[in-house]
């Protein structure tokens, strides 16, 4: 194997792996192979092989292995900065008069354009980056690049990249693979291991490094029992996802065994996989089955690479009979669930985690609009609960509260991949159509579904006219609204919003529903499955018991209820069966972009920058690369920041305010404000980005004690927009640090939330904890992850931020080493 002498210790040990210890889990068994298949004593070493072939004691003692996966996937969020980067290199290395031709990927890498750049592509507003990405995929070996227009980077995977084993000239090996967005999981579905990293960790394993990662425990989550007629695969990852998050899943692996595992599809699996994120583990893993065979069947993958597919994991111990319990392997922990219990539910208004079951959805929002401002609180006075503001829109009258419906959207990677739930909406909504109900006309309804297959089976099952008819017509193929692309409400609309501060609702069959993230209009947000957004839009409002109130009442005075168009799974597996099929899968990236294949992009191995781009510019990180780490010496506090402080907060992905740093800047590059677009297709440009940083509307400073991108700075006493206050900082040589609490850097996983930083000049966060891949990507910037000791945080410790901090950096440094961190206030005194 990969070069191992015959006799030597490797190989008798190799000899010893091959046929896999049978209680070692399954996802554990793919971390096995990589490992001794890369084993060369220099980034993969024989006791890291041994260390995982004995999971069953290592995985408490907190070592750290490495893993070195089959491949790479970006999508365009994270890809600009990629090939921006590597095009850097190139730069760099020329600069150095070496040859830029070696900078490659040594990992393959395949990079989907599907997150914004698709849209803008089609309006012609980013070409540039456009033109980069062209570039790149002639420029750079090892790396395909997926056009506009073919999917949502997930589906697109599940549909047409997976391999599930990875054939060399007769070599076989299982495919895995990381991502640089956090829904990678969704993957695991399939039976691919695979999870999301930063884009600095995607670089360096596309340069041929290994990830470091502490040997994971395995939760094992046994699958009981069949769902009940009513409940949608979104409801039962709503469900696993609350169970999960109660559990305590942060870091682990969750490996899903059980007799119940066979009632669900790929699709099913693949959705629950998809939150992974959400309920905190690093991987949600179904190893492969016969389900997993047939769906490589319908994705039109090659009918004698199948049969290699199947041998080999058999071969291996790898191929799952999830009836046999024989099989069922050893897990850190079991926790179960009985499908059978799952009911319907949305989660909201403002984590992905606070699941609400759909009989309660009235009163939980209720409740929220009283209680003290938080995750499930809006503290609106009790004399206002029942405010009311008319507005006129298209020469009708209409009225808005609080709980109004302004935004509906069929979107994101999670359901728009699952033909059962889209099926499920398009029975709705044919059966609503038919029943004379309608979609006020000022709601923002779209769909967006994971590729063009959805919209296939949508057409040939008949139900795409209706959806359209009640204003869910396909707006293209990407995350759209769940990445915040959600685009204008309508001024009206607005307006009544503003005027009578009305907590307006978003509704979205998305993973993420963060705070400012879908539209900076709509504070209340819930992710529900694509019938239930449907439902919602409907009614126009979240405060309706779906039991006791009419969803509306029809042109001839009948009301018509959810139970009378809701359509039962029997219903939707008759129209399932005949049409939810993939047979154009696999030629699916062949039909692309007709626009992306006229470019003209000049074939030179460096990149032509061009000044007047304001998306795509030459980064500054490789100008002046990092120093040896110091001391932090009486470093100011530019935030002090709360509890689940995301990165959406950190680096917004939406759209670019009129009166922010990012505005300014785009004005003086002679750009109005319809031409700025979002953060998210200028993650090219480093000015652009590094204004953006703590640029979210919904940033709560404590230093202000109010929702504002703004902080205070010190010296003067002035509060200023968070990019300002830094950048005076800079000019006077003063360094920075961030003071946070819990689950720091949560949600999405992007780079700029750590480059944006650093350019700021924040030298460290002190924060109670972090999400795994914020802080690698920290890490990687160079910028230090400090957590407080156990039981300790700022409040506790009495800290306010207006201290000096200066933390002492040995010269000698290892992971969760405990520093010395010196605070003093104002007078010079020591607090800490």
């Amino acid at each position: 194997s990969n070069g191992v002498r015959s006799g030597s210790p490797l190989h008798m040990l190799l000899t010893e792996v091959l046929s896999f210890p049978e209680r070692l889990p399954f996802s554990i068994r793919v971390l096995l192979e990589a490992s001794v298949r890369n084993c060369d004593e220099f980034l993969v070493k024989k006791g890291d092989v041994e260390n995982i072939l004995n999971w069953n004691v290592m995985q408490h003692k907190n070592i750290e292995v490495p893993f070195k996966p089959a491949r790479v996937i970006l999508q365009d969020f994270t890809g600009v900065p990629a090939v921006v980067d590597f095009a850097a290199m190139r730069d760099a290395v020329k600069a150095l008069d070496g040859d830029p031709e070696k900078i490659n990927p040594i990992c393959p890498a395949d990079l989907v354009i599907d997150h914004s750049i698709q849209v803008d592509f089609n309006k012609r507003e980013s070409a540039s980056s456009v033109l980069c990405f062209q570039w790149g995929s002639q420029a750079f070996q090892n790396m395909r690049i997926i056009p506009p227009g073919s999917g949502i980077v997930h589906q697109v995977n599940l549909e047409y990249l997976a391999r599930v084993v990875f054939d060399q000239s007769g070599y076989y090996y299982p495919d895995s693979v990381v991502g640089t967005d956090s829904h990678t999981t969704m993957i695991n579905g399939l039976g691919v291991l695979g999870w999301g990293v930063g884009g600095i960790e995607a670089e360096a394993v596309m340069l041929g490094q290994p990830i470091s990662m502490v040997l994971p425990e395995v939760i094992g989550y046994k699958l009981i029992g069949s769902p009940q007629p009513l409940v949608t695969s979104t409801d039962i990852v709503l469900t696993v996802t609350k169970h999960l998050r109660q559990v305590g899943v942060v870091g682990k692996f969750v490996e899903f065994f059980g007799p119940g595992v066979t009632q669900l599809s790929i699709a099913d699996r693949a959705t629950i996989a998809n939150m992974c994120p959400e309920y905190g583990a690093t991987a949600a893993f179904f190893p492969v089955d016969e389900v997993s065979i047939k769906y490589l069947l319908q994705t039109g993958r090659d009918e004698d690479k199948i049969r290699h597919i199947r041998k080999y994991l058999e071969a291996a111990g790898m191929f799952r009979d999830f009836s046999n319990s024989s099989q069922d392997p050893d897990f850190t922990q079991i926790v179960e669930l009985d499908l059978q219990t799952v009911a319907p539910c949305c989660s909201g208004p403002k984590r992905p985690q606070d699941k609400v079951v759909v009989s309660e959805m009235k009163k939980d929002f209720e409740n929220c609009l009283g209680a003290k401002q938080g995750f499930k609180g809006f503290q609106i006075a009790p004399d206002q609960h029942n405010s009311q503001v008319k507005f006129v829109y298209n020469d009708k009258e209409f009225e808005l509260t609080h709980g109004s419906v302004v935004i509906a959207a069929i979107t994101s990677c999670t359901n728009t991949s699952n033909p059962s739930v889209m099926l499920g909406a398009g029975l709705l909504a044919k059966k609503a159509v038919e029943a004379g109900l309608t979609v006020k006309p000022y709601i923002k309804t779209s769909l967006s579904p994971g590729s063009g297959v959805v919209t296939y089976y949508l057409r040939e099952s008949g139900v795409l006219p209706y959806l359209v008819q009640l204003g869910f017509d396909v707006v293209g193929y990407g995350c759209m609204t769940c990445i915040g692309n959600s685009g204008p409400l309508p001024e009206p609309v607005v307006e009544a919003i503003t005027q009578g501060d009305l907590v307006a609702v978003g509704v979205l069959s998305g993973n993420r529903n963060f705070e400012g993230r879908v539209h900076p209009n709509t504070r209340a947000n819930y992710l529900a499955s694509p019938p239930l957004v449907i439902a919602y839009a409907i009614a126009g409002t979240i405060r309706i018991d779906f039991e006791k109130e009419p969803l509306g009442v029809n042109a001839q005075g009948k009301k018509i209820f959810l139970r009378d168009i809701w359509p039962m799974r029997d219903e939707i597996q008759a129209v399932e069966r005949p049409v939810a099929l993939y047979p154009f899968s696999s030629s699916l990236l062949q039909t692309v972009n007709k626009a992306w294949n006229a470019l003209d992009v000049p074939a030179d191995k460096l990149y032509a920058w061009d000044p007047k781009s304001t998306y795509i510019k030459s980064p500054p990180f490789f100008e002046n690369l990092l120093p040896p780490l110091k001391s932090i010496v009486d470093a100011y506090v530019l935030l002090n920041l709360g509890d689940s402080v995301t990165t959406d907060h950190i680096s917004p992905a939406g759209n670019i305010a009129r009166n922010s740093p990012a505005a300014r800047y785009l004005t003086s590059r002679g750009l109005t404000p319809r031409e700025f677009n979002s953060y998210g297709s200028r993650r090219g440009n480093d000015a652009v980005m590094a204004r953006g940083t703590f640029a979210n509307i919904r940033l709560l400073n404590k230093f202000l004690n109010k929702q504002a991108p703004q902080t205070i700075h010190f010296p003067s006493d002035e509060t200023l927009d968070v990019f300002d206050a830094s950048e005076r900082y800079q000019q006077a040589g003063l360094p920075l640090i961030v003071l946070a609490g819990k689950e720091y850097g949560s949600g999405s996983s992007r780079d700029w939330a750590a480059k944006g930083p650093f350019l700021l000049g924040i030298k460290a966060v002190l924060a109670e904890s972090y999400e795994r891949i914020h802080r690698s990507n920290l890490v990687g910037m160079g910028v230090i992850p400090l957590q407080y000791l156990p039981g300790e945080g700022a409040d506790s410790l009495g800290l306010t931020g207006r201290e000096r901090y200066t933390i002492i950096i040995p010269e000698s440094i290892v992971p969760r080493m405990n520093v010395q961190v010196k605070v003093r206030d104002s007078m010079g005194n020591d607090v800490v």
